[in-house]
């Protein structure tokens, strides 16, 4: 009996306890964010799916939600991008690799990219700045198991040409067969030849039939709104639209109420929810 209250014990405290991970490279993105690639020390894979999150910890600094941006799909390393914007991020920012971070989850409900409801379907992907990271594994899982899905359609909107995230693997990306790849950013530069709006205005650029489509969104708060709106009146069901509500997140784990809204806890029952979970509770979206 006391071994296995023992062994109960010491399985809770998993969650809270940073297991240490090597970072193996890094490089700048934006002006803001950061892209690095880390493994665990254990050798294990960190066994997260598409939309899930983990617990980044610097010794005497602190810890922070990220989510984790590539799939299980591509072996047992796994990529973050981290925007500088406090004091942690700031210090993960000044990593070089070979040094040790503290990672605790993987964490959180995720895109249901492995499921009968989404293998067959054409899947819209609408992300809009930082919102592309935590779609990059999606986006990742189902191009690495192509023949499971229908068309595949990406819509991505930055502030500048210069905050686009992921340029290279994008092209790549476009130049997939029977992958559609739309851009707008907000404000144009010299350089930009593309669509200039906010990223509504790409939607009515692509066709696709309502009943066989679903979609994945993440950006920010105000994005959700207008794009929700536009999927709707293109008669995508609300079960079949899948946000991520991740800008709410602290702990991880449900204890320091940060992420409460009304009933729901988004770092446990999130950050994915299909809209139609999430459609009538206040404050949510």
């Amino acid at each position: 009996m006391i071994t296995e209250e023992v062994g109960e014990r010491d399985k809770c405290l998993d969650i809270f306890r940073p297991e240490p991970a090597t970072l193996l490279r890094c490089r700048q993105m934006t002006r803001l964010e950061k892209w690095f690639q880390f493994r665990l020390d254990s050798g294990r894979a960190l066994g997260h799916m598409p939309g899930q999150f983990v617990e980044v910890a610097l010794a005497g600094i602190g810890e922070a939600p990220i989510s984790v941006c590539s799939s299980p799909t591509r072996g047992d390393t796994f990529e973050l991008v981290v925007r500088k914007v406090g004091n942690l991020t700031s210090a993960l920012h000044e990593l070089e690799p070979g040094e040790k971070v503290g990672i605790r989850g993987p964490f959180g409900s995720h895109f249901p990219v492995e499921t009968e409801a989404v293998k067959g379907r054409n899947i819209l992907f609408i992300c809009g700045g930082i919102g592309l990271v935590p779609v990059r594994s999606a986006i990742q899982y189902v191009l690495d198991n192509r023949g499971d899905y229908g068309r595949i359609m990406i819509l991505f909107g930055a502030k500048t040409p210069a905050d686009r995230l992921f340029v290279e693997e994008m092209a790549e990306w476009q130049g997939t067969e029977d992958v559609t790849l739309l851009e707008t950013v907000d404000r144009r530069d010299a350089h930009w030849t593309g669509v200039e709006g906010v990223i509504t205005t790409l939607i009515p650029c692509i066709r696709f039939d309502a009943q066989e489509t679903v979609a994945i969104v993440c950006g920010p708060p105000i994005m959700y709104r207008f794009v929700i709106l536009e999927l709707l009146e293109r008669k995508l069901l609300p079960e079949n639209i899948y946000v991520s509500l991740e800008r709410r997140m602290r702990c991880g784990v449900g204890k320091c109420g940060h992420c409460q809204v009304n009933g729901i806890y988004v770092c446990q029952d999130g950050p994915v929810f299909s809209f139609a979970q999430v459609k009538d509770v206040e404050e949510a979206l």
